[in-house]
């Protein structure tokens, strides 16, 4: 099994000691890494025992620290004709549990460009450029430590708050009153021997998740409305939460839509590269999975007869529509992998997912548990603007079992440095982490 440390080690830590397969518990300064055994175990305790015995309780230092992506990075998995199969042509059938390191590659990298976009992003409201991008489009991704990728940023993005204020919130200060702010960014694939590895060119757009004042705002709109394509009574078509719907389809006199902007984008790349093979593939974390789900649907409905393959990769994100979205979604050709923190709230929110007795494999499938709530409520609640459906396939992880993670609350089990260490380290669901040799930010261990 390829070791694929992919995540940037920033302080020191003393990791919690890890139970050992020997009696005699032990404290050593450096110890030598094995990769784990491929062989499959008969139970849970057998697998992790023996992976975690590879390490026995070992006290990390700086001098411990393992660079980001070292194995990755520097001999990244050739991808080749089976590029389909890893953008989700299959479900991720056969990918997930156990992981297959090509794929946990894949997950880290597309994670690695959403990290780029919160690098990216002015935080500081002081600052007369918050709420945009720090840095020039030609240099942003060598500013954010992906120079090496072979991507170009061709396009930046930008999301606009159509939520209706008060007027006295002008009063307030202005970083409190931003509408338009910058989201994330669109990159294509330009390098190639990237490509050769790859397989085919792709393009990514990546999306960062709530940040101003005003989206926070929009995420508290969690009642679903109709999408407007939709024709027929309420309630019966794709549904999508009203603040996300805002956020992605609202523009300002200087400032286009969302919406706008990655149509304008995708119609430049299909005519530029609908030649040869070519995939799109949208991830972003939190807000940005949302969006990232609301992008999808509109760009294989926009494009349905030129749209090359779109895939969504996301982090942490929230529900976005009903039973009708996702079967729309689905009928797209739209392949949307969730990466899903069982501890991360935000997952589990907003409305309520009901099992449906006449779609019984898919309530299996999303593995939906709503039994206590009495039938009656769960009828009056099904096809209102409460009844969500999650979509797509899911890699579900838990900051629980990583031996690594001392500090477990909200912020630290939605942050996505979380996400990414979790994807690293984990091996299947009959062994959730593997032994890695691992600095994290203090933020997630202090």
């Amino acid at each position: 099994m390829r070791l694929c440390y992919s995540y940037r080690a920033l302080n020191s830590v003393t990791t919690t000691p890890l139970p050992s397969s020997s009696t005699t518990t032990t404290t050593t300064t450096s110890t030598v890494i094995e990769p784990p055994t491929t062989t499959r175990f008969r139970t849970k305790n057998d697998s992790c025992l023996r992976m975690r015995s590879l390490i026995g309780t070992t006290t990390l230092t700086k001098n411990d620290v393992t660079e980001s992506a070292t194995t990755c990075r520097l001999s990244p998995p050739k991808l080749g004709k089976r590029w389909r199969e890893y953008q989700g042509s299959g479900d991720w059938e056969g990918l997930l549990d156990p992981l297959d390191d090509a794929l946990r590659c894949e997950i880290l990298r597309y994670g690695q460009f959403v990290d780029a976009a919160y690098r990216a992003f002015e935080f500081d409201p002081i600052s007369p450029a918050y709420a945009t991008c720090r840095f020039p489009k030609n240099a942003l991704l060598t500013r954010t430590g992906l120079g090496r990728s072979g991507y170009r940023v061709t396009k930046n993005l930008h999301a606009t708050c159509g939520v209706q204020t008060p007027g006295w919130i002008e009063r307030l200060p202005s970083w409190m009153s931003v509408r338009s702010s910058w989201i994330g960014y669109v990159a294509v694939c330009q390098d190639k021997e990237e490509i050769a590895r790859l397989g085919r060119r792709d393009v990514v757009i990546a999306l960062r998740g709530t940040a101003t004042s005003l989206e926070w705002l929009e995420n508290l709109h969690t009642k679903l409305t109709d999408l407007p394509t939709h024709v027929g009574p309420s309630g019966s078509g794709p549904m999508v939460e009203s603040g996300f719907f805002s956020l992605y389809t609202s523009s300002t006199a200087t400032c286009a839509s969302l919406q706008h902007a990655i149509r304008e984008e995708v119609a430049r790349v299909v005519q530029s590269y609908g030649a040869e093979p070519l995939s799109l593939t949208i991830t972003g974390h939190s807000l940005g999975a949302a969006l990232a789900i609301l992008s999808a649907y509109d760009i294989t409905t926009t494009f349905a007869d030129v749209a090359p393959m779109v895939s969504v990769f996301s982090f942490g994100g929230p529900r976005v529509g009903n039973k009708s979205l996702r079967c729309k979604l689905e009928g797209s050709g739209s392949k949307i992998l969730r990466i899903v923190n069982s501890d991360d709230l935000v997952t589990k929110v907003p409305g309520f997912v009901f099992r449906d007795d006449q779609d019984d494999d898919v309530a299996k499938k999303y593995d939906i548990h709503m039994a206590n709530i009495p039938s009656w409520i769960q009828k009056s609640v099904k096809g209102t603007q409460w009844g969500y459906a999650d979509v797509g396939q899911e890699l579900k992880l838990s900051s629980k079992e990583s031996p690594h993670l001392n500090k477990i609350n909200f912020a630290t089990c939605h942050d996505l440095k979380t996400y990414l260490h979790l994807v690293n380290g984990f091996v299947s669901s009959t062994c959730p982490f593997r032994a890695t040799k691992e600095v994290l930010p203090t933020h997630l261990i202090s």
